[in-house]
């Protein structure tokens, strides 16, 4: 059986406070245990201004480099981001809940793009980097802020990014995830043990057992909390484990590949070309351009 804590995540404000800001910096993320599968009934908005790391959202797995600004709607699963924070680089998190400032107040028309922005929320999204020059700075900003100031200031940030058309979801074809915390637990270990284990064949006997349940019972319940297939989502991992390494190693891509848990290398291709819409190798080519 694998220890696990729940993935209900309980965020706390300070007292007096119906908002959560924090800023995390280089060496106080380096102290920082390893991030979870989660949930949590509150808004979050997450602003990197220099760091790499995985974006795990949802059915969504991506790598970002340099920066990023994303807004997480309520109960949308998701792990931590920030794998590792470059020179000067701070992480700068604000969570909140939706009705934090009451039943009735974003029911004024004045309100409905913010409205409109949450509910664009729930499947994740990335702020491209027109809105984040704007908005990351005040969003780092809000630290120094407290009251009544605080929420204005949060207020102007989230008017903002609901005007902003500079924006990609990143859940598009997620899926609506019931706050249940058996259910959830159950999703966390699955997803942990994939995590740790996706370079090797998984069998469905196998992980089924993890979570107790038979493989028919558990090919359901999967498709229905994910929207994918388990052998899809295991592939989506090794996909996105192999753009890593195309981008950051001189590893051949043959080797990548097996490295990655395939064992068929044209089967790696096909994969790789269904997911990433590229070649592998036109996949490394256009990376380098970038960094060039």
């Amino acid at each position: 059986m694998l220890n696990v804590k729940p993935a209900f995540e309980k965020v706390s404000t300070s007292f007096g406070s119906s908002l959560l800001v924090k800023k995390h910096t280089e060496t106080e993320t380096k102290k920082k245990k390893t991030a979870f599968w989660h949930f949590h009934p509150e808004i979050e908005l997450v602003y990197v201004n220099k760091g790499q790391g995985k974006r795990h959202i949802g059915n969504h797995l991506s790598y970002f480099n340099n920066s990023q600004l994303i807004l997480l709607g309520s109960n949308l699963p998701h792990n931590g981001f920030t794998d590792r924070l470059t020179s000067n680089g701070s992480e700068t998190l604000i969570q909140f809940k939706p009705d934090f400032l009451g039943d009735k107040f974003f029911d004024a028309p004045e309100a409905h793009g913010i409205v409109q922005l949450f509910e664009r929320g729930k499947k994740g999204i990335l702020f491209k980097p027109e809105t984040k020059k704007i908005v990351g700075p005040k969003i780092e900003s809000l630290i120094e802020y407290e009251g009544f100031e605080r929420i204005v200031k949060l207020l102007d940030i989230l008017n903002d990014l609901a005007k902003s058309e500079d924006y990609s979801l990143l859940n598009a074809d997620g899926y609506a995830f019931e706050t249940k915390l058996q259910d959830s637990t159950k999703i966390d270990i699955i997803y942990k043990y994939i995590n740790n284990n996706f370079k090797n064949h998984i069998s469905l006997e196998e992980i089924a057992e993890k979570v107790s349940m038979t493989v028919p019972a558990f090919c359901r319940y999967f498709k229905k909390a994910t929207g994918k297939t388990f052998t899809k989502l295991v592939n989506e991992y090794r996909v996105v484990h192999a753009t890593k390494l195309l981008s950051e190693s001189q590893m051949t891509i043959t080797d990548i590949s097996f490295e990655c848990g395939f064992n068929n290398f044209s089967h790696f291709n096909k994969l790789f070309n269904e997911f990433t819409g590229k070649s592998a190798s036109t996949y490394r080519n256009t990376m380098k351009q970038m960094v060039q």
